[in-house]
């Protein structure tokens, strides 16, 4: 009996001793899972969790060459039968979370997970030619087929969002996922996807998706239940009156580690707009400047609240809404974003104009909760308001740039949406304009749309009407100025936000939006970005090796026994716009453009590098306390469709100790070539034009799991590159051959944010 005894205890000492082994040389052992497919919906109350190991991108159908041509719709990466035409190619292991079209163009599309097709048609498919006149006054007829699995609001159709077809089922793949277009007469579309670096990291398992599957009905429940008090409702409340008397006032204090569930103001119905303009203003934990400072008609998702149809719901989305009780006479406004803090919290609303005469009283509701957890695993809400009434030339507008807020260069966190004016005077031209997102100083974005409207959940500018979805909408402004009910009617916003596709950052999020096709509208945008961050990095470059610098790969050990010489490259990042502004800008509808037509927006620099049909292999410095490494590689993107396997193997091992082990493929798909077809009729045969741009320098990311560089200072890695022989179309070869192009590699490590409030 004893000697059963000492063996148990043995056996769990040795289990201790392997666990603190594992925690002490994997420090990822001690993050929480990373909520994955349905279960990004269903753990809501997550969306402030630090998501290390996973990248998300956003790709469209955007024009090539910077321009806006056919309203960057219908540009494939390649194609092979007349009814496939790829618009997105990816390898790893991850999900799609969102795609968009604009009505039922493209359809049937091809959603190809690991190899298995799965095919699905939008009721517009089946007569294209008379398609909006059929169904225009009869939305409950636009379905997706097969319906089931599409069921609404996770799925929505044109008649409902006023011009787009969106879908937010998450498709998850082990291997491989992509999309093709049967049809490409205006074939425009955006999809936002996750690529992960460990899936033992997950709340669920990755299951490849496929038509088979039926979605889950309490997250469709969930997203039906926008406009409704969400939020958790037995807990503690604070639940008073105000007036506005003076330019600020204060709504009270917090000093306890909590998680604000639910934010409610409610103000008179005939005031509303008079005070629409005061801000909300929230500052956690004692720090320096406030993390939450926005109009309060943005912050809860609308331009203004001018209700022109005299509408319930001016705005009923998911974590925010604006809703007229005319038996009350009220304007109830509610956000229901978590928004946790560590030490106090205090609310305030200011730049109040108070009526002197008759002050008015506004009632506010906060519920909080007791903060669970650590603080290296979650973050603050922040609601970021950005003025832009003169946009630059040719120059994107910044939304929101997360270097030097609130005094802090370095945050770490997830984009979670927009809300934004694009124009104070009913003009709906200026939403040509693509969303361009770049992460951790990324030179290429992470994130390109096709448009504004779009990027707010529509398509063909809304057709000038007003829409409120879930996750999207178009809540205020005429369809022009003559039609305008009120000055307050030419206001125009829009709002986007992201849950299951929410975008994780390590160290920077750049947010820009254009301002018209080519940067070349005046309009007076205003924004307010919604975000999560800890003032901390949790992605920390440890490296770069400079490809084609001779100092630099000695010191790497780079070793390419069949790469090309060094080469220098001239040329431009790819999707960044125009490269100068365009000359045959209507000079009449923008006058401000009359003295900038020509100039370069975008210039040329030089870069040196290499090519490769063989194996390149480098050493690279990590932290030894990551949770799992990034690589960043620039290239050039004019070899298309590139492929390789990569090892890593301990960098600080030598000889019989050398232990290589693959971590994945590395795949970039197209080129700066592509082909744009857009025939007509709706139903004709691909007219395909093959278009080079002269961009060729591209940055793209590839992860490994902590499992093999946890505890290492030093990474061996092995690039084996693979022969990709897909042809642009069949029988029209790209311009070069496939081959690995290597200028640079960024070495990230992720590591575990330390912040101390």
């Amino acid at each position: 009996m004893k000697k059963v005894f000492l063996c148990s205890m043995l056996g769990i000492v040795m289990a201790v001793a392997m666990s603190m082994f594992v925690w002490a040389n994997d420090p990822s052992a001690e993050l929480p899972k990373i909520p994955f497919g349905y279960d990004s919906y269903k753990m809501w109350d997550k969306w402030p969790q630090q998501r290390l190991g996973v990248r998300a991108y956003m790709r469209s159908t955007y024009s090539r060459t910077g321009g806006n041509r056919s309203a960057d719709a219908s540009h494939y990466l390649f194609g092979n039968e007349e009814t496939y035409n790829v618009s997105l190619d990816v390898k790893g292991t991850g999900s799609l979370y969102f795609f968009r079209t604009n009505h039922w163009h493209g359809s049937p599309w091809h959603f190809v997970t690991d190899g298995r097709d799965n095919i699905v048609q939008e009721t517009g498919t089946f007569d294209p030619d008379t398609a909006k006149a059929t169904y225009r006054d009869r939305p409950g007829d636009i379905k997706f087929h097969p319906s089931d699995q599409f069921p609404p609001p996770l799925a929505l159709n044109w008649g409902t969002t006023k011009g787009a077809d969106l879908i937010w089922v998450p498709m998850p793949f082990k291997e491989t996922f992509r999309i093709a277009y049967s049809r490409t007469r205006y074939g425009t579309g955006y999809y936002i996807y996750h690529l992960v670096s460990d899936p033992a990291r997950l709340t669920r398992e990755v299951k490849p998706w496929n038509l088979s599957q039926m979605p889950d009905p309490e997250v469709v429940q969930f997203l039906a239940s926008a406009g409704t008090d969400i939020a958790p409702k037995n807990i503690e409340t604070m639940k008073k009156s105000v007036k506005l008397d003076k330019s600020s006032v204060s709504l009270g204090e917090i000093k306890s580690a909590s998680v604000v569930r639910a934010l409610k103001l409610t103000l008179p119905k005939s005031k509303a707009i008079d005070f629409e303009r005061m801000r909300l203003r929230i500052t956690w934990d004692d720090r320096k400047a406030p993390s939450v400072d926005a109009p309060i008609c943005l912050f809860f998702g609308a331009g203004t609240l001018y209700n022109r149809d005299n509408r319930e719901f001016l705005v009923k989305a998911l974590p925010v809404n604006i809703r007229f009780d005319n038996t009350k006479d009220v304007v109830e406004l509610a956000c229901y974003f978590p928004m946790p803090f560590f030490k106090s919290a205090k609310f305030e609303l200011t730049d109040i104009v108070p009526d002197a005469a008759s002050p008015v009283e506004v009632q506010y509701e906060i519920r909080y909760e007791p903060f669970k957890g650590r603080i290296q695993d979650s973050s603050y809400f922040h609601a970021t308001y950005k003025d832009m009434p003169t946009p630059t030339p040719g120059v994107d507008n910044t939304l929101l740039d997360t270097q030097g807020i609130e005094g802090e260069q370095v945050w770490s966190g997830n984009f979670v949406g927009t809300s934004f004016i694009f124009s104070h005077n009913a003009y709906l031209g200026t939403l040509e304009g693509d969303p361009r997102f770049f992460f951790d100083d990324a030179r290429t974005p992470q994130a390109y749309g096709t448009g504004t409207e779009e990027w707010g959940g529509g398509g063909d500018y809304w057709g000038g009407e007003n829409m409120t979805v879930p996750l999207a909408g178009h809540p205020c402004g005429s369809r022009n100025k003559e039609l305008a009910k009120d000055p307050k009617d030419l206001i125009q916003s829009a709002y986007r936000f992201l849950l299951a596709d929410l975008m994780p950052f390590g160290r920077r999020a750049v947010i820009n939006l254009e301002h018209g096709g080519e940067n070349e509208s005046n309009e007076h945008y205003e924004s307010v970005t919604f975000w999560y961050g800890l003032p901390a990095p949790s992605l920390v470059k440890t490296d770069v090796l400079d490809v084609g610098i001779l100092e630099s790969e000695r010191a790497h050990q780079y070793v390419s026994p069949d790469a090309s010489g060094v080469y220098s490259l001239v040329s431009r990042f790819d999707s960044w716009g125009p490269d100068t502004i365009n000359p045959r800008t209507n000079v009449e509808r923008y006058p401000h453009m009359k003295d900038f037509l020509g100039k370069e927006v975008i210039p040329t620099h030089e870069e040196k590098g290499r090519t490769t049909k063989g194996t390149s292999e480098f050493a690279v410095a990590v932290d030894p306390k990551n949770v799992g490494v990034m690589l960043r590689r620039t290239l050039d993107y004019s070899y298309p469709n590139q492929t390789a396997e990569v090892f890593v193997a301990d960098g600080n091992a030598t000889g019989d100790a050398v232990e290589w082990k693959k971590v994945g493929i590395w795949y970039l798909a197209g080129s700066n070539t592509c082909y744009f077809s857009d025939p007509r009729p709706e139903l004709g045969l691909r007219t395909p034009e093959v278009i080079t741009s002269n961009r060729q320098f591209r940055d793209d990311e590839f992860l490994i799991p902590s499992s093999l560089t946890a505890g290492k200072s030093k990474l061996r890695v092995r690039v084996q590159f693979v022969k990709n022989d897909q042809q642009l179309l069949p029988g029209i070869p790209y311009p070069k051959e496939s081959a690995w192009s290597e200028i640079r590699y960024d070495v990230f490590s992720y590591v575990v944010p330390e912040h101390t409030p």
